[in-house]
């Protein structure tokens, strides 16, 4: 059989990686986070002092771009130059500045060759937001996930939570809408529903009627 790479892409707090896990432990792949890379490329940003509310240096974070290494343990947590920073990375102060760092065509690029090379070990379920659109259009099956503000603000808002952050539904929602207009805006690789991508809605669902929608389509391409 050839090898398989499942895209799914939608906007912040859509529940993508939560339904990409699911999909990939039930057909023993690998997840790839493509959201938290960005995310591990601000933490970085932020950790040396290169991006805060009043400054983003990016020709300096350009330059450290050849010293950074995102990747991944054999349990999915996200690491830089070695190091797991998987809670690092899903704390507010990264949330509000990620959408900054995406947006600029030379991260991008760095970070879709990096996607690609993690991709070339096959079987694989990436999430994102351009991962059908540009990373791998000619994905054996594409998935789009939307839900309403509502729900996304209320699962990320749990989610935060649960992590111990201070933090309130109204600024939660202002941080996800913001990230909404940047990331549907942005010249490079704007969020977009994939060409043949298969859109699932999280508002009615859940997490486990889109696992057996999702699975009933994969199952699909496996016979």
């Amino acid at each position: 059989m050839d090898s398989i790479i499942i895209t799914i892409d939608g906007a912040s707090s859509t529940g993508k990686s939560s339904l990409a896990k699911a999909i990939a432990k039930h057909y023993d792949f690998k997840h790839i986070d493509s959201g938290a890379m960005y995310r591990a490329l601000t933490f970085y940003a932020q950790d040396h002092n290169l991006l805060d509310d009043h400054k983003f240096d990016v020709d300096t974070l350009i330059d450290h771009l050849p010293t950074i290494d995102i990747d991944f343990t054999n349990a999915d947590e996200i690491t830089l130059n070695g190091k797991i920073i998987e809670d690092q990375v899903r704390s507010m102060e990264v949330s509000n500045k990620v959408s900054l760092v995406a947006k600029e065509p030379l991260f991008r690029q760095f970070m879709v060759a990096k996607q690609r090379q993690l991709g070339e070990i096959g079987n694989v379920v990436m999430d994102g937001r351009d991962i059908g659109s540009v990373v791998f259009p000619n994905a054996t099956i594409k998935f789009f996930l939307e839900a309403s503000m509502e729900v996304r603000v209320n699962r990320r808002y749990a989610e935060l939570i649960e992590k111990g952050e201070q933090v309130s539904v109204k600024e939660v929602q202002a941080n996800i809408a913001k990230r909404d207009h940047i990331d549907s805006n942005r010249d490079d690789s704007p969020l977009i529903i994939p060409e043949n991508a298969i859109v699932l809605s999280n508002d009615k669902e859940g997490l486990t009627g889109l696992f057996n929608i999702a699975t009933a389509e994969i199952d699909k391409h496996l016979r």
